[in-house]
Formats: C-alpha cells, sequence, structure tokens
C-alpha cells in the first residue's frame, strides 16, 4: 500500500514551511499567487487526498464544455469569508473555469422561497445546472428539482419523512467526529453532554443532533433532553445573531443545571453560545465545555479557543466538480449522496478540568 501523503511531505519536498503549504491548500492566508500555485501543483503530482480524483481520474478533462457554459449558483443565505462554502466555491470556480464553465450568482430571497419562485435574472435556458448552498426550504428545493436541470445540493433541508430530492447530494461526514468526541469525553468520565442548534435546520444539523444521541448510546450515556437547546428559534424581528445569542441567554437561565459539555451543531452557534454565557457569568471550560462544527476561522482567535471539527472545504469543492460535470454528462446516473471526511480538532474549550 502507498504511503499516505501529508502536508509535511509536500513541504520537505518543496523545501518551505508546513504552515505556508497548509495556507495554499486550504486557501487561508496571505500568499503570492505564484507561490500557491507551485504548492497546489506539487499537491496534485504528489497524489495529496484533497487533489487525488485528477491523479486518479485525468480524464476528467474529456467533460470540458465544447462552448461557453454558465451553472447557476445559488443561495438564500449570507455565505462569508468565514462560512466552510466560501473556501469550497473558490474551488468549484477555479475548477470549473478552466473546463470552460462560468458561475452565475444567485440569492434566493425570503420572497422567492415564499413565493416559490426564481431570481429575477435567472434564466433556465442559459444554465447548464444550478448548485445550492444553503437552501433549506424543502418545497423549493424540490422545485428546483422539476426545471429539466441537473441540481447539486451542498446540504438539503431536512428530508425525515419527505421523499428524497430528485438530485445529486454533497455533504461533510456529520457523524464519526461526533461519536469521536464523545468516546474521548467519556473515557475523562464526562457523563452529562448538551447539544445546542436547531436540529431541523438542514440536513446536517439533523444528522450531527443523531449522531449526538447515538455517540451518548453507543457510551453508555443518557440523553437529558432539559439539558439540550435544539429547538426551532421563535419567529422575530430584528438581526438574528443577537437574537439567538438573546434566546441562547433566556435558555441558560432556564436550564436545571449546566451539562458538562455542550455539543454546538456549528460554530456560529458555539460562539454566540459563549457570549450567551458571559452574560450568565458561566465560564468555558471551566463550568462548561463547548465544541463547535465547521472549524471557522473565528474557532482559532475566540478565547478560549474553540475545539471544533474540520471540513475539508477544498476535497467538497473538488467532489461538488466531479458530481455536477458527471452529472451534466449523463443525466440517467442514479442520485447519488456523497459524503467528504472530516477531522475533530480539540483546543482549549475541551480541556481537562
Amino acid at each position: 500500500m502507498s504511503k499516505r501523503v501529508t502536508i509535511q511531505d509536500i513541504a520537505d519536498a518543496l523545501g518551505i514551511s508546513r504552515n505556508t503549504v497548509s495556507k495554499a491548500i486550504n486557501n487561508t492566508g496571505s500568499l503570492a499567487e505564484s507561490t500557491r500555485q507551485k504548492i497546489l501543483e506539487k499537491a496534485i503530482q504528489m497524489g495529496y487526498k484533497q487533489f487525488s480524483y485528477m491523479e486518479m481520474n485525468p480524464e476528467i478533462r474529456l467533460y470540458k464544455a465544447t462552448s461557453p457554459s454558465t451553472i447557476a449558483f445559488f443561495s438564500s443565505g449570507f455565505i462569508g469569508d468565514a462560512h466552510f462554502a466560501s473556501t469550497m466555491m473558490d474551488r468549484v470556480e477555479t475548477e470549473l473555469s478552466v473546463l470552460n464553465y462560468q458561475l452565475n450568482y444567485y440569492r434566493v430571497s425570503k420572497e422567492n422561497l415564499k413565493t416559490k419562485t426564481l431570481p429575477p435574472s435567472f434564466r433556465v435556458e442559459d444554465s447548464a445546472a444550478i448548485i445550492c448552498i444553503e437552501v433549506f426550504d424543502y418545497e423549493y428545493s424540490k422545485m428546483l428539482t422539476e426545471l429539466g436541470l441537473p441540481v447539486l445540493f451542498v446540504d438539503t433541508p431536512v428530508e425525515l419523512g419527505q421523499a428524497a430530492l430528485k438530485a445529486d447530494k454533497l455533504y461533510m461526514n456529520n457523524t464519526d467526529c461526533i461519536l469521536e468526541l464523545i468516546r474521548i469525553m467519556a473515557e475523562r468520565g464526562v457523563r452529562e453532554i448538551g447539544f445546542v442548534g436547531e436540529m431541523i435546520h438542514c440536513q446536517s444539523f439533523c444528522e450531527r443532533y443523531l449522531a449526538f444521541r447515538n455517540g451518548m448510546h453507543l457510551s453508555g450515556l443518557t440523553v437529558d433532553d432539559a439539558l439540550c437547546i435544539c429547538e426551532n428559534l421563535p419567529p422575530d424581528t430584528g438581526d438574528v445573531g443577537f437574537r439567538y445569542q438573546t434566546y441562547l441567554e433566556k435558555r441558560l437561565r432556564e436550564l436545571p443545571r449546566l451539562p458538562q459539555l455542550f455539543i454546538c451543531a456549528n460554530d456560529f452557534i458555539a460562539i454566540d453560545l459563549m457570549q450567551a454565557m458571559k452574560r450568565c457569568n458561566i465560564k468555558a471550560p471551566e463550568d462548561v465545555m463547548i465544541c463547535g462544527f465547521d472549524d471557522s476561522s473565528e474557532a482559532k482567535i475566540v478565547t478560549p479557543p474553540l475545539s471544533s471539527i474540520h471540513i475539508h472545504s477544498q476535497s467538497m469543492g473538488v467532489s461538488a466538480v466531479s458530481l455536477l460535470l458527471s452529472r451534466i454528462k449523463d443525466p440517467s446516473l442514479d442520485y447519488r449522496s456523497l459524503y467528504v471526511e472530516t477531522d475533530l480538532v480539540l483546543r482549549d474549550s475541551t480541556k481537562d478540568y
């Protein structure tokens, strides 16, 4: 079996630091474009895991469009730099551009969702496919799959109890690292763990919540629902982030006691929870430990640094391109759901106490 190529291997081959290679591969930090390209080319040449499809499947170039074509990118949410999808879509756009495709970005408004209408400037006949991120309305998503175009969802509305959407779906692994975290904590004597996040916000949140419950069962621990904050946010007006912090503060004060650990559905929720805890004079990790999900840039700079689950955004970008192009080439393929690996990253917010 061939040795698995690591970031350190690439750094050694180029005679540069591991940190520089990491910045290039994860599209973070400031690097000269020539340096970034040199590192990515070496990673491809050495068969680094995030680029392995290029080595194993060089015929991907056969998917090149014969004439300039457009792929529509739909989102109903804000994809900021800290969102895992920002890096992923940068990779998608780069990969597609050399294959004669360009991305057109469309914002799906609240009115579009309500009336099941398409963004005003979108034209079905001008697009080869649609890729959707942060489109979590089931009926709207179903409507998109009936337009006669290939559709790829990066995460989906919750499909439990619903007919599966007729489209390809791309997810991060929402389960294994949560099971690993709970096992580690159980071995450290942690018995009481709560979950924070709207469990039916999207399929990934739902899977993370179910992983929490399954992990507790597998580790011989009892789930106390009174220690979880996983209901839908009540309708309100004003800034969503501020409202959620306020809501979390209210719910924290209502808890019968604090668990030893909160597992949060993503980093944004974890950071909102930390702010709400401060207002309640609750300290992390002294009073309660916290783990998020996504390993956002903010996770590394908050106090205390946040334990999280790292998403390989570049790998998801590569996988998105592969799913899109194969579907465009052969619309008759069975629909596929693909999960990309994740890694548990422990920081000070879950240190031993």
